[in-house]
């Protein structure tokens, strides 16, 4: 039990950067642009308009500041922690120095389903733009080849043409992704700061054209009447409003829409258009100057997001009536309520490029999570294995490539986004502890930034991630799966992790110890 709780130390966290191979080479400007092209994907060109149709009307701009707000809070966590602690571990490296081994690891799992199933969620996304774009062209992929086992799939005017039985565009673009991770961090960087311009550019675009075709009519009521009302006798003030909003998000129950608890169920359910900012905390080991940049690209890319999501669901509902919006391509639509091909086209290729940034990311962060826990002693050693040339951790990206090309490939998109948030909404919450703990117990710790209002801001971000989780945990696949999957992973780590971590046999990760499966380059070499 006390192996459980053996915790590493702040300095040989900030040892192991200090001394790691990973080429260091991302400015504050890279780690914003990775951030947002995180950040902006699936939310922003799926789900607002599922939310908007089914949950808030009008109401999901409200909706959107309020996760965002909510999201700011696990952010400044984050950003206190990425300063302090720049590694490629993220939160797994965070819980490390705060809980011990047996958190880690759990966090590590938890990851697993973030970035993992994440980039997998997002190909299935981009499958669907990739299909229509592929019909405007002429071409019609097979109804079997565009979904996953069992499910349906219909054509653009809403018809039923066949059943799924494997989701091949997402399979092929997953695979592709991890083709460029393994050519080179940098080079990974350069093109998603190529793809994050041309979607922002999109999303600009939309903003300033879509603009000039809203009906602020369209915008009223901005809530609309709860439906089914509410029995006559009811109290219906603000407090009680919030209050019935808030029990259904913890309990599931989505029996009535619209109204106050439709914008604060929306704002759950959008909750996946912020996965993403995080991601920017696992490039700590390749930032060129971590203590500034990392602060800066993690808060830097939530606030520019979140002002984008508000302004694209204002122009998106004041075009398209909210009740029309429940597709799988709402910005599509609302170009072609425009009455503009072109601009129809180019969005299009603008979501099919904001999308492949936003798994380029994923599977970045991904691949460093597990590179961090192999150099540990947690999984085996060829997961740190770095390819000589290349300089990035290449049989650990195959691995969680194909993984992810299976994932996308045969679950749903509905499977693939809850049990995605399951793992995201578990480890914001650890962080935002970590962050109180490491304040208790490292007072000395040197902190380039430091979260504001503490310790209000990691409670409350805490809190809220609680009350998301059980929200999602209330469905039985969603929380049959997540307690399987961890039962599993812990089996795992007193099977294998426990015997042959790093730290438990007393040996220091520096990079500079010789591993037996591969020669790892150091370019520090011949200054040493």
């Amino acid at each position: 039990m006390a192996r459980i709780f053996l915790r590493k130390s702040v300095g040989q966290i900030q040892a192991e950067h200090e001394h790691g191979e990973l080429k260091r080479s991302l400015g504050a400007l890279n780690l914003v642009l990775l951030g947002i092209g995180c950040i902006i994907g699936t939310g922003i060109f799926v789900l607002t308009g599922r939310a908007s149709a089914q949950f808030a009307g009008p109401g999901i701009m409200i909706s959107f500041v309020i996760t965002g707000t909510l999201c700011a809070f696990v952010a400044l966590c984050y950003a206190e922690l990425a300063s302090a602690l720049p590694v490629s571990g993220s939160a797994y490296s965070y819980t490390y120095a705060s809980m011990g081994e047996g958190a880690a690891w759990v966090m590590g799992l938890l990851l697993v389903l973030e970035y993992g199933l994440a980039a997998s969620t997002v190909s299935v996304g981009w499958s669907g733009y990739f299909v229509s774009l592929m019909h405007d062209f002429g071409l019609d992929i097979p109804a079997a080849l565009q979904a996953a086992p069992g499910v349906i799939v219909k054509n653009h005017d809403g018809v039923v043409i066949g059943t799924g039985v494997l989701n091949l565009p997402a399979i092929a673009i997953v695979g592709l992704v991890t083709l460029l991770l393994i050519r080179g961090v940098s080079e990974s960087a350069t093109v998603n700061n190529i793809i994050v311009a041309i979607k922002l550019t999109v999303v600009v675009l939309f903003i300033a054209i879509g603009s000039q075709y809203v009906h602020p009519a369209n915008w009223s009521p901005l809530v609309p009447a709860e439906i089914p009302a509410r029995p006559v006798g009811t109290n219906m003030d603000m407090l009680h409003q919030i209050w019935r909003a808030l029990v259904g998000v913890v309990t599931g129950d989505t029996s009535h829409k619209y109204g106050i608890g439709g914008v604060i169920h929306a704002a759950a359910v959008i909750f996946f258009a912020y996965l993403g900012f995080e991601a920017v905390s696992t490039a700590g080991a390749e930032s060129r100057n971590p203590g500034k940049d990392m602060p800066i690209g993690i808060l830097g890319a939530l606030i520019i997001c979140t002002v984008l999501y508000i302004m694209t669901c204002a122009v998106l509902v004041g075009i398209v009536p909210y009740a029309d919006l429940d597709v799988p391509a709402p910005i599509a639509l609302a170009a072609d309520r425009m009455h503009l091909p072109w601009f129809a086209l180019l969005v299009k290729i603008g979501a099919i490029a904001g999308l492949s940034s936003v798994m380029l990311v994923l599977l970045y962060g991904q691949t460093r999570v597990f590179y961090t826990m192999s150099r540990d002693g947690l999984l085996p050693p060829a997961l740190a294995s770095v390819h000589k040339t290349f300089l990035t951790p290449w049989i650990n990206t195959i691995i969680v490539g194909v993984a992810a090309m299976c994932a996308a490939g045969f679950l749903s998109l509905d499977a693939l986004s809850d049990l995605s948030n399951v793992g995201s909404l578990a480890a914001f919450a650890l962080v935002c502890i970590t962050v109180i703990y490491l304040r208790r117990s490292e007072p000395g710790l040197v902190r380039p930034f430091r979260t504001p209002l503490f310790p209000l801001v990691p409670i409350l971000g805490a809190v809220m991630c609680v009350i998301l989780l059980m929200s999602l945990m209330s469905t039985p696949a969603t929380r049959n799966f997540f307690l399987i999957y961890l039962a599993l992973g812990i089996v795992v780590y007193f099977v294998y992790g426990i015997r042959s971590s790093k730290l438990g046999r007393g040996i220091l990760v520096t990079g500079h110890e010789p591993e037996p499966f591969v020669d790892l380059p150091r370019r520090g070499d011949l200054d040493l």
